[in-house]
């Protein structure tokens, strides 16, 4: 018998595995999905920098800055020093970033309605107890107590 543990990181790895399967065809990989369809997301207010597209994925921040130093040398994201503070990077899609990201964004749109068809799809009563349920064992802590 399989453990809740188990159980989710199986299903982790079966949409990761999906996701990059269905998007080789466009050169990305899921982890550089992840980054620019979050980083559409969030450019909607301003540029938003390495440190909050990390916060926003849950990817490590020296992830999204190998990421983002592969997807700019690719032609499909910008980054620039924040004039206020130097530090920080802010990032934003390039035009051809735009045009990669978008149809890929319906791509896994397709393969989310093929997974979670069973649960009623996108919109079921089940598909919306189960984001409650993973959204607060996502929220709970793990480190130190």
């Amino acid at each position: 018998m399989s453990t809740p543990g188990h159980l989710v990181w199986r299903l982790s790895m079966k949409w990761r595995v999906a996701v990059d399967r269905a998007l080789a065809p466009v050169g990305l990989t899921h982890a550089q999905y992840v980054f620019l369809a979050s980083l559409l997301d969030l450019q909607r207010e301003q540029a938003p920098s390495q440190r909050e597209l990390a916060d926003h994925t849950g990817l490590e921040a020296l992830y999204v800055s190998k990421l983002a130093r592969t997807l700019d040398a690719d032609g499909l994201i910008e980054r620039t020093r924040d004039p206020a503070d130097t530090r920080t990077v802010r990032l934003a899609l390039t035009g051809r970033g735009h045009e990669v990201v978008e149809p890929a964004i319906a791509t896994v749109g397709a393969l989310l309605d093929r997974m979670l068809a069973p649960l009623g799809g996108r919109r079921g009563d089940r598909t919306e107890a189960l984001t409650r349920e993973l959204t607060l064992l996502l929220d709970t802590p793990l480190e130190g107590t």
